[in-house]
């Protein structure tokens, strides 16, 4: 995939607005009940990453990262500021935060997910773009050590261990990540006049599946 491993200036990112969306089928009867189906797995994250533009240095900081990804032709890494971590925002993140498995005693290889509860439902979201150095890992309420219990590859969220956990023992961990997105436009139109007049410039960020 067309991805470049820098993240989008997390200082821009703070003031954007955007969130995750969904995609829903919804089919009327004609008894008057409906059908409703959804053909992604996963949700979608959208961003405008124009709202956090508040100086023009900002402005030539966007062109510029703009045009070093080709505009919507290099994927990037993209600091969601309202979810962005394994854990809540006022707590900090520990090796417990979130359980990636469980083990048999001989699989070595995890992926990072974080599990969005509402009742007894919830959502594993798949977690591929964890931030360099923050990755904490566990078993079994044990907090393991990097490099000599564990690797994780950054560029995909893949926990790897030196030696595989027990079996039925849970396998957590807690981490920061990013978002893989691309820009939504190959263009980006700014005035100075309509900067300083207090407009900003619309810059749609999608998020890709890798």
């Amino acid at each position: 995939m067309q991805f470049h491993e820098v993240r989008f200036p997390a200082t821009l990112s703070f003031g954007s607005v955007g969130g995750p969306e969904r995609r829903t089928d919804v089919v009327a009867i004609s008894n008057g009940f409906e059908e409703r189906n959804s053909p992604w797995a996963h949700s979608r994250r959208r961003y405008d990453a124009g709202m956090g533009m508040r100086s023009l240095d900002d402005i030539e900081t966007l062109i510029a990262f703009f045009e070093a990804r080709f505009g919507q032709l290099y994927a990037f890494r993209w600091k969601d500021w309202s979810d962005y971590r394994s854990a809540k925002p006022s707590a900090d993140v520990t090796a417990f935060d979130q359980v990636i498995g469980t083990g048999d005693g001989t699989q070595t290889v995890f992926s990072l997910t974080k599990t969005y509860h509402s009742g007894r439902y919830g959502y594993v979201r798949p977690i591929n773009k964890p931030v360099s150095g923050s990755v904490l890992v566990g078993v079994d309420e044990v907090s393991l050590v990097e490099t000599s219990d564990f690797s994780v590859d950054d560029t995909t969220g893949v926990v790897t261990f030196a030696k595989a956990p027990a079996a039925d023992v849970s396998v957590t961990a807690g981490f920061e990540f990013d978002v893989a997105v691309r820009f939504d436009t190959d263009r980006i139109q700014t005035s100075m006049a309509s900067f300083q007049a207090g407009e900003v410039p619309n810059v749609p960020v999608v998020e890709v599946r890798i």
